[in-house]
């Protein structure tokens, strides 16, 4: 009898073993798609208490409350947008706590996005009250570039003053949200002095993180910007076409070499599309002549929702028909964005990670997608998003998938 006690954990082991697990949601029949494990082909998945449970082909439907029939769908990681102005707030035409920037609530899910990472619209000296008014009110995951510029994008002379650029003190904002902050953003900054440029590497230096170099350094060449950087570093609009910076492409179309330099020593570039910062007769012949992006930022805000960028699976499409292979556009909207922004534990679909997933449709048909500057091009694929899960709960369903069926009297 001594033993009993000892026995009785085995006992319920074999009456209730570890994998009749109740599923919460099980997607089956569907193309999964996961670079960080090798897998690419179809599988089920299936999803408990908010985490993946298992990855394999065939699971048993029995434990599971809700079947999602995924059949000639994708299912891939949650897509991270890594380039986003989400510090929304009441003060009229700014981005730091004003309208200029958008609750990404209203347009992540829809798109298949579960985690952004705003673009350094706040700053030391208001970042808490970004965290308390947005971060932690929002149900999309939301990380965040800190800005040097200690009051982050104010639009104003403060944008300028070395004076609220300090080292130090951002990356101690860092290091008291080191679960949040994934890096430090330069941009917005009309002086000549290379020391805010310098000052954003210290912070990101100290904290073993990366450098965000965004657009609006006119004193700054890009050939200047692209040299400061650090491997490991992002650049982004990479592919605008704008009087103030140097495009990465000449007019006779050729891909300056010392862009392709700084790809081949590890600076990473992404997207940044936005309003005005993604250009066909930039990004059509850097394609062709090598430098591919790392990650599709879509650079949300008030005047690009509606314009030429629309979401990020409309930027995903444009690259789709502009010869990108699929594989290549989903790893770059899932797994190269975790790993520029240090957080490998998301884009991915490891069993024990948590459940963001998007299922997506690839329609065939004739579609027309348009850039930053109204150019126009035509295209016969579209990536669409069915189905968004957060946490291991349904989002976004467009056509129900995950719904129960109504029977027509």
């Amino acid at each position: 009898m001594q033993y009993a006690f000892y026995l009785f954990p085995l006992m319920l082991m074999l009456v209730f073993p570890a994998n009749s697990q109740e599923v919460e949601i099980l997607i089956k029949n569907g193309h999964v798609f996961d670079p960080k494990n090798n897998i690419d082909q179809p599988m089920d998945l299936a999803i408990a208490d908010g985490k993946i449970l298992k990855v394999a082909p065939g699971i048993d439907a029995e434990n599971a409350k809700t079947v999602v029939d995924a059949t000639g769908l994708y299912v891939i990681p949650g897509l991270i947008d890594p380039h986003t102005h989400v510090f929304v707030g009441a003060k009229a035409d700014k981005f730091a706590d004003g309208n200029n920037s958008l609750s990404p609530d209203d347009f992540s899910f829809k798109a298949g996005i579960t985690t952004v990472v705003d673009a350094g619209t706040s700053g030391w000296q208001n970042f808490p009250l970004f965290k308390t008014q947005v971060i932690d009110e929002s149900k999309t995951r939301i990380l965040a570039f800190i800005n040097i510029s200690g009051h982050g994008m104010t639009g104003d002379d403060l944008q300028n003053d070395l004076n609220e650029m300090d080292a130090s003190k951002t990356a101690e904002m860092i290091e008291r949200y080191p679960d949040i902050i994934v890096g430090v953003k330069i941009g917005h900054f009309s002086g000549k002095s290379w020391d805010a440029f310098d000052r954003a590497i210290e912070a990101a230096s100290t904290t073993d993180r990366p450098v965000f170099v965004e657009c609006h350094l006119p004193e700054y060449t890009l050939q200047q910007q692209l040299k400061h950087m650090r491997p490991g570093d992002i650049i982004t609009h990479s592919f605008e076409n704008i009087e103030e910076r140097e495009p990465v492409v000449d007019q006779q179309g050729r891909l300056l070499p010392y862009v392709m330099e700084a790809k081949d020593r590890g600076i990473l570039f992404d997207v940044g599309h936005g309003g005005a910062g993604f250009w066909f007769n930039q990004a059509v012949p850097a394609l062709e002549q090598g430098l591919w992006p790392d990650s599709f930022g879509t650079d949300l805000h008030r005047f690009s929702m509606n314009a030429g960028m629309k979401d990020m699976l409309n930027l995903m499409s444009k690259y789709l028909n502009m010869g990108m292979p699929l594989d290549e556009v989903l790893l770059r909207g899932t797994w190269k964005p975790a790993q520029a922004i240090g957080r490998e534990d998301l884009g991915n679909l490891s069993a024990g990670s948590v459940a963001d997933i998007a299922v997506l449709s690839l329609r065939s048909g004739e579609f027309g997608f348009i850039d930053a500057r109204n150019n126009r091009i035509e295209g016969t694929q579209k990536l669409e998003a069915e189905l968004t899960i957060r946490e291991g709960k349904v989002v976004w369903d467009l056509n129900g998938l995950a719904a129960k069926e109504f029977k027509m009297p």
